[in-house]
C-alpha cells in the first residue's frame, strides 16, 4: 500500500492538549476521567446534511414525514433545510411556517453559507417561523482556505465577520429592533445563531478561537440567547482521543464560555464517528448534531440512534423516545430510500438475535434468571434490573419481542432449540435430551443450509419423536393398567409388530412404566428405562402432558416423547416412540 503518500494528523495541524498542567499532578486533559450523567442536546440533521447525501433528495412529503417523526421522538431542535440550495428546500421551510402544530418548545434550524445573497434567501424562507436558529458556516482549514476560498487567514476571517454582521442585521430587521441582543426578541419571534468553522479538526486551534470569539462578540451572546459554536469533524482524520483533546482545548479557551453552547458534528470517515461524539461530550461538548442510523455523505454522519441508546444502556435517560425502533426505522428507510443494515446497533433486524449455540445457551439461562429475579422483586420483567448475557439492553425497551432473540441454523446449539420449543410450544426438553435433538437439527440444517423457523423446528421435533409414538410401525394397542391391591401396577396389552403380527403381553411392576417394561420383555423386546420426566405443556383441566423417556432398546440408547391430555397415555406413547426408533435402527 502506498501509505507514504499520507501524513499523520500531527503533521497537518497543531493538536494542543486541553491545557498545561497547573501542577505536576494535574493532567493536561480531564475528559478521560469524566462520566456521562445526562444527555446532551440532540439535533437531527437528516433533513439537511443527511438529505444532501441522498442520490434522490427528499421531496416535501418525505421531509414532512421525517419531521413528524422527530417531533414524536421528542427532539427539541431540528435542522430542516438548506433553503438557498434548492427550491424544494425553500418550499419545505415555507410549509413549516404555514403550520400551526409545531410545539412552542421546538426550534427550527436552517443552514446557510457565508454569502450575502444566500443568507438573505435563508431569512426569506424562515419569515413567520417562531423559534428559529440560523446556522452559518464557512470552511476554515488551510487546504480549504487555499484551494476553495482562495483567501488568507485574515481574508477568510473578514468574510465570516461580514456574514455574521449581516445575519445580525437581518435578525434586527425581522424583530423590528435596533440591536441583536436577546432583549430585542419576543418569545413568539425568537431567533438564535450558530456558527460552524467547517473542517474544524484540521484548522489551526488559535485561528478557530480567534474567529469563534469574534463571532460571539458580533452576535452579542448572552445567557438568554447563547451562541452555538459547532465544531465539525467534517472529514474524520484521526483517532477519537485527538478530537476530544481539540474539543476540550476549545471548551477551556473560548471567550464568554458561559454564553456559548459548544456543539459537535462528527462524520464517520474512519468508522469512529460515535466514539468521536462520545469523547467530545466528555471533553465539554453540550450538543451533538447527527442523523438517525447515521446516513450522511461518504461513510455517514454520526448516528443518533446509537448515541442515544448507548446512554440508555448505561442507565442515562437519552431524553428521546426510541421505544418503537422498528417504526422509527421504517420511516427513515422510506424517506432515505436506503436500508438499515441488519447488524446496525440497536436497530438492525438481527442485533438481538443469536444463532451461535454458546450464545443461545447463555441467553436462555439469562432470560430465565431475569424472569425469576423479577418475580422475586415483585415487579414486571420490564421493570426489573437487566443483566442478560449478550443482550446489552432488553429488546422490549425498543419495542422488540423476544420471539427473534434466538434463531436456529447449522451453527446453533442445544440451548437455542430448547428455548424456542419452550417459548413457542411449551415443550421443555430435559437437559440430557437437548444435545440429542440438537444433532438432529444440525443434520437437517446442514442439508438445506437455511435458517429453521420455530414452526419448522417444531415439525422436525414432532416427526422425529412424537409421531413414532402415535403412528409408528410398532404399536401398543388397548393398554389396560390396573393398580394392584398389594401395591404396584399391572398392564395388559397387545404389541403389533412392524410386520403386522400381534403379540399379547402382560406384566407387573412397582409402577405403570416398570409394568410396561416387564410386559415388553415377555414379547422378546429388550426395553430398559434409563430416565423419565414429565410436565404440563399448559395449565388447566385440558392441559397436555409431555412425557420424555430415555431408554435402551436392544442395546441402543434412544429418546421417546409422548403428548396427551392423559399422563398415562402420554407415557405409553413416549415408550412406543422410543421402541420404534430403537428397533428401526436394528
Amino acid at each position: 500500500m502506498p501509505s507514504h503518500r499520507y501524513r499523520s494528523v500531527f503533521d497537518r495541524v497543531d493538536v494542543p492538549l486541553a491545557a498545561k498542567p497547573e501542577t505536576k499532578t494535574q493532567p493536561a486533559r480531564t475528559w478521560p476521567d469524566n462520566r456521562f450523567t445526562a444527555a446532551p442536546l440532540w439535533v437531527p440533521v437528516d433533513l439537511r446534511d443527511g438529505n444532501q447525501a441522498l442520490a434522490e433528495p427528499m421531496d416535501t412529503e418525505r421531509k414532512a414525514r421525517m419531521f413528524g417523526l422527530f417531533l414524536l421522538m421528542g427532539y427539541k431542535e431540528i435542522e430542516v433545510a438548506y433553503p438557498s440550495a434548492s427550491q424544494t428546500d425553500f418550499d419545505f421551510v415555507r410549509s413549516l411556517a404555514a403550520r400551526d402544530d409545531i410545539p412552542e418548545d421546538v426550534t427550527i434550524s436552517v443552514f446557510t453559507p457565508a454569502k450575502p445573497e444566500l443568507i438573505e434567501r435563508t431569512f426569506a424562507a424562515v419569515e413567520g417561523l417562531p423559534n428559529v436558529l440560523v446556522h452559518l458556516y464557512t470552511a476554515t482549514a488551510p487546504a480549504w482556505r487555499d484551494l476553495v476560498l482562495r483567501g488568507s487567514r485574515a481574508e477568510v476571517k473578514a468574510l465570516i465577520e461580514d456574514a455574521a454582521e449581516l445575519v445580525a442585521k437581518l435578525a434586527d430587521q425581522r424583530s423590528g429592533a435596533k440591536g441583536a441582543g436577546a432583549e430585542h426578541s419576543s418569545g413568539a419571534d425568537r431567533m438564535r445563531f450558530q456558527f460552524s468553522p467547517e473542517v474544524f479538526n484540521l484548522t489551526e486551534p488559535d485561528y478557530v478561537l480567534e474567529v469563534c470569539d469574534r463571532v460571539t462578540e458580533i452576535w452579542d451572546a448572552c445567557a438568554d440567547r447563547p451562541v452555538v459554536h459547532n465544531l465539525p469533524a467534517t472529514v474524520e482524520v484521526a483517532t477519537p482521543n485527538i478530537y476530544a483533546d481539540q474539543i476540550e482545548y476549545m471548551s477551556r479557551n473560548l471567550a464568554r464560555r458561559e454564553d456559548v453552547i459548544l456543539s459537535v458534528h462528527p462524520h464517520n470517515d474512519r468508522g469512529t464517528g460515535v466514539a468521536c461524539a462520545e469523547l467530545a461530550v466528555l471533553a465539554g461538548a453540550q450538543r451533538v448534531e447527527g442523523c438517525l442510523f447515521g446516513n450522511g455523505e461518504r461513510t455517514g454522519n454520526v448516528d443518533l440512534v446509537t448515541l442515544g441508546l448507548n446512554l440508555h444502556a448505561q442507565g442515562v435517560d437519552p431524553m428521546i423516545d426510541f421505544s418503537d425502533i422498528d417504526a422509527i426505522k421504517a420511516v427513515v428507510q422510506e424517506c432515505n430510500r436506503i436500508p438499515v443494515h441488519v447488524r446496525h446497533p440497536y436497530g438492525g433486524d438481527l442485533v438481538y438475535t443469536a444463532f451461535s449455540g454458546t450464545h443461545q445457551d447463555a441467553i436462555s439461562k439469562g432470560m430465565a434468571h431475569h424472569a425469576a429475579s423479577a418475580a422475586k422483586l415483585g415487579v414486571p420483567p420490564d421493570q426489573a434490573p437487566w443483566d442478560v448475557p449478550y443482550l446489552p439492553i432488553d429488546p422490549a425497551d425498543v419495542g422488540r419481542s423476544y420471539e427473534g432473540v434466538i434463531r436456529v441454523n447449522s451453527q446453533s446449539g442445544k440451548g437455542g432449540m430448547a428455548y424456542l420449543l419452550r417459548t413457542h410450544y411449551g415443550v421443555d426438553l430435559p437437559r440430557e435430551f437437548q444435545p440429542v435433538f440438537s444433532k438432529v437439527v444440525q443434520r437437517a440444517t446442514d442439508q438445506h443450509g437455511q435458517e429453521m423457523a420455530p414452526k419448522d423446528l417444531w415439525e422436525l421435533f414432532r416427526a422425529t419423536y412424537v409421531v413414532p409414538g402415535e403412528d409408528g410401525p410398532w404399536q401398543l394397542t388397548e393398554p389396560a393398567f390396573q393398580e394392584l391391591p398389594e401395591g404396584g401396577h399391572r398392564v395388559g396389552a397387545s404389541v403389533v409388530r412392524a410386520d403386522g403380527g400381534v403379540i399379547p403381553v402382560s406384566g407387573s411392576g412397582n409402577g405403570p412404566l416398570s409394568a410396561l417394561t416387564v410386559a415388553l420383555a415377555k414379547a422378546g423386546i429388550r426395553f430398559e428405562v434409563l430416565d423419565y420426566s414429565e410436565h404440563a405443556v399448559a395449565a388447566g383441566a385440558d392441559a397436555v402432558a409431555a412425557c420424555y423417556i430415555r431408554s435402551r432398546v436392544d442395546g441402543r440408547e434412544v429418546w421417546g416423547v409422548g403428548l396427551d391430555t392423559s399422563v398415562v397415555t402420554a407415557m405409553v406413547r413416549a415408550a412406543v416412540s422410543a421402541l420404534n426408533q430403537g428397533l428401526d435402527q436394528a
